[in-house]
């Protein structure tokens, strides 16, 4: 399973204030970036949180591990805008390993462009007959104020230990440490209005290869 750079956020900043007014447009036609990895165990971990009143199941099989840095914002709306772009990613795991591209958990927590990415990426590791193992790390969170309806989260991601696993055969499929490993997600968020409850990803771009983000 061939990793694939997703675009550079270069056009992000620059059309975050358009795409907050008009958050039902679909964004770029940007293909799927495979993540290494695979996993596959059908027992779901007794270790994850259950799901809040109202919110999708985001559980995970017991060898898959999805981890996050503990540094959150001092601004609570900034916090609030991050606690839920992580749960996107969480979502977007847990429609890799329930082998399901219109899972409920990544709908729930994404609009536009970020509904169409998870969608794909899913369907690209279920058409291809793997699943995910292994631990999926993310980390040096950073997040910036959108103008007045949006957060931009920022964050590296190790994916050295994630692994594809073949949903048939069972085998894993093990990659060696390289630069390949380190990606830089951004994510722009929308600020919740109306009956919309919580904050969404309206766009994500992925970043591949990235110096900066080697530990």
């Amino acid at each position: 399973m061939a990793r694939r750079t997703m675009p550079v956020v270069a056009t992000l900043m620059a059309g975050a204030t358009l795409l907050l007014t008009s958050c039902g447009s679909g964004g770029d036609d940007a293909s799927p970036d495979k993540i290494e990895g695979a996993g596959g165990g059908s027992e779901k971990s007794k270790t994850s949180a259950p799901a809040k009143p109202g919110e999708p199941d985001l559980s995970l099989p017991s060898d898959l591990k999805v981890e996050f840095g503990s540094s959150k914002s001092s601004d609570p709306r900034q916090a609030a805008a991050q606690e839920n772009a992580e749960n996107y990613i969480r979502a977007l795991n847990h429609g890799i390993t329930a082998q399901d591209p219109k899972d409920p958990a990544y709908q729930f927590y994404s609009l536009g462009n970020a509904t169409r990415y998870a969608q794909e990426q899913i369907k690209s590791w279920v058409d291809d007959k793997w699943t995910a193992t292994g631990t999926d790390t993310y980390y040096r969170p950073k997040t910036d104020k959108v103008g007045t309806a949006g957060v931009l989260v920022t964050m590296c991601r190790d994916q050295s230990k994630f692994y594809g696993k073949n949903v048939e055969s069972k085998k894993i499929r093990y990659t060696k440490p390289s630069l390949d490993d380190y990606q830089e997600f951004r994510l722009l968020m929308k600020e919740p209005k109306g009956s919309q409850k919580i904050w969404k990803v309206l766009q994500i771009e992925v970043e591949g290869r990235v110096k900066e983000c080697r530990r």
